[in-house]
């Protein structure tokens, strides 16, 4: 899940004379994304496009013409059918004509033109399909390294499909061309491969193409990994790195385009998809934190991925789903349904497990989410530099401990520091005897701060100083041994951390609009530090129990009719603003938290995407 599928590359040499016939194989089978040659190897040019090729694309583009003019769409395609070339012949000439007829009387005979449309749609979208087909055939040579009487096609498929590749292509062509795995690429930080399959070369100057000869010998063993050249590698066509093919579970997919909005992750690094759809979910949920607006991200979520085509809003639609999954989770937690609390009388009896804080009877709750917002963002950031400690790996265990390592021992030792209270590092909310959050206050966590460990007194100041801030300082100057540019930036693993905190202001934020849209529709009363809305009670009854200074406002609904039909639509205007700005705050400043603090650590990005040389029909059939 955090690697992509393992790619090969692929060596197909032939004679000319079964070139054709390669090319037709290889792109039923939609397996090998083609590299193009780059022109660097000595007697080798690129190849020329099949014959007719030049042809196939000018009626592809007449082809695309008249659908232009014609409005055609998907919707009109009709069956799928078998399209001929006499049949694209005789009835592309019979299309146009009317056409560029009607055309020319288009204001007058916008019907006829309609007609025709729905006439002959389904065949122009089936023979664009049948004619881009024979254009990608057709081209193909131009990627191939070839002489005078042979080619050499390579390419990347994933490893574990070479055997079904191998036995197609070679149950199609026969004996006429040569099919070779010369590439197994490995994970580096680089993205390019590492381990070789065994192919025999001819001469040894480092200069000729594997198979450049159609009657190179067999190699030895196809298991056996290949000496390295000179160079550091075999001869291919080009220094290409891989393809990458994301490998994650279904649920996960959705998250991979928020991943590609930053960029698609090398074929050589961690892919942080799994990480993003394990965290923001959360963070999400956690922000909002509320039953009603759960199943609305639910709903629409669902409605996204299930009604629409486009790839990116389904996937959008997915992460929505587990958005909205996540806030209601926590609303149920929370024991709120749109702001009101009558959940957590329901399913806990009035004392749900956790609190949003908003209330002053429990602002315990505040200072509990601002901490465990601080001990997120540090597990958070911890694990971003965990991956890039291993991917610098790669290089030498002397890069990683320098360029990664460093930047763990900042951060742990600046928060062991602080959380353990050393000469007042933590703030007094931590450790306040009466209502610290380390005190039991409002959770017993069965932890009262990591040991001080103070070592001496530093002199002149009267200070102790921590052996926490050993780790810190010995990080800083590992991470100046390896750029001591970076030294500027030391307080990132600080001002990283407290950026988390937006996780409990915005929860508070959230809290707030949803208390105010209720509050001004229902009303509501102060009691020992508690809020009560007045629902099945008027404000004469809190006054009458609690006196004229616990009404915090008498609501709209028990203001006569118009009052009552204000209040219905700010509370239905209310609700539905705080929805839309949970996606625009939550939404934004949790995919912020994994863009800018979790990615920056270790994420780079810029593979490409596998694209493999076929075309999966929609319009057409072979037979």
């Amino acid at each position: 899940m955090l690697r992509p599928e393992k790619m090969c590359r692929v060596s197909v040499t032939g004679s000319k004379r079964a070139m054709e016939q390669t090319i037709e194989a290889v792109h039923d089978l939609d397996m090998l994304h083609v590299t193009e040659y780059d022109g660097s190897w000595d007697g080798f040019e690129p190849g020329n496009s099949l014959t007719g090729t030049n042809e196939v694309s000018d009626k592809l583009v007449t082809v695309r013409s008249l659908q232009s003019i014609l409005d055609v769409s998907e919707e009109d395609a009709g069956p799928t059918r078998v399209v001929t070339d006499e049949a694209i012949e005789e009835q592309l000439d019979e299309v146009r004509t009317a056409v560029n007829e009607l055309d020319d009387r288009r204001d007058d005979i916008r019907d006829e033109l309609n007609e025709l449309r729905l006439d002959h749609a389904g065949f122009l979208l089936a023979a664009e399909e049948k004619l881009a087909i024979e254009a990608q055939k057709g081209e193909a040579p131009l990627t191939f390294a070839t002489t005078e009487n042979a080619f050499i096609a390579e390419g990347w498929i994933p490893n574990e499909r070479y055997e079904a590749f191998e036995r197609a292509l070679s149950s199609t062509v026969g004996d006429a061309v040569d099919i070779d795995r010369i590439e197994i690429a490995e994970y580096n930080s680089e993205g390019h491969a590492e381990s070789h399959e065994e192919v025999e070369r001819e001469g040894g100057n480092g200069g000729e193409p594997v198979g450049s000869s159609v009657d190179a010998p067999e190699p030895e063993s196809e298991s056996q990994p290949q000496e390295t050249v000179a160079d550091g590698g075999v001869i291919t066509m080009g220094d290409d790195a891989p393809p990458v093919i994301q490998d994650n579970p279904s649920g996960v997919r959705p998250f991979e385009d928020l991943v590609e909005v930053v960029n698609r992750p090398k074929y050589g690094e961690f892919d942080p998809t799994v990480a993003f759809f394990l965290t923001f979910p959360a963070f999400f949920g956690f922000m909002i934190g509320d039953l009603g607006y759960g199943l609305l991200y639910l709903a629409l979520g669902y409605g996204l991925y299930s009604k629409v085509d486009s790839d990116v809003l389904k996937s959008l639609g997915g992460v929505g789903m587990w958005a909205g999954g996540f806030t209601a989770l926590f609303g149920v937690l929370y024991g709120e349904f749109f702001g009101l609390h009558q959940l957590g009388e329901i399913v806990w009896g009035g004392s749900p497990p956790m609190h949003k804080g908003l209330q002053p009877t429990y602002s315990g709750y505040a200072l509990a989410w601002l901490t465990m917002s601080l001990l997120a963002g540090t597990v958070h950031l911890a694990a971003g530099w965990i991956f890039d400690f291993v991917e610098n790996l790669n290089h030498s265990l002397w890069d990683a401990i320098t360029e990664s390592g460093s930047w763990l021992l900042m951060l742990f030792g600046l928060w062991a520091w602080v959380f353990s209270g050393a000469n007042g590092a933590a703030p007094d909310f931590l450790y306040t005897a009466e209502a610290g959050v380390f005190a039991g206050n409002p959770y017993a966590w069965g932890f009262t701060g990591l040991p001080a460990i103070n070592l001496f007194t530093i002199p002149g100041l009267g200070a102790p100083f921590s052996a926490w801030l050993i780790l810190f300082f010995a990080g800083l100057v590992l991470l100046a041994l390896a750029d001591p540019i970076e030294v500027v930036e030391f307080l990132n693993v600080l001002v990283n951390v407290l950026s988390y905190t937006r996780l409990a202001a915005v929860l508070l934020a959230k809290a707030g609009m949803a208390f105010v849209v209720n509050l001004l529709f229902f009303g509501a009363y102060s009691h020992h530090g508690e809020f009560h809305f007045l629902i099945g009670h008027g404000p004469e009854w809190a006054v009458a129990e609690y006196g004229a200074e616990a009404i915090m406002f008498p609501g709209l609904v028990h203001s006569g009719i118009a009052g009552a039909l204000v209040g219905v639509l700010i509370l239905v205007i209310g609700h539905l603003l705080v929805l839309v700005l949970g996606i625009t705050s939550a939404g934004l400043q949790g995919v912020r938290l994994e863009y800018v603090e979790f990615f920056g650590k270790f994420f780079e990005g810029g593979g490409k995407r596998y694209n493999p040389f076929g075309y999966e029909r929609n319009y057409t059939t072979e037979d």
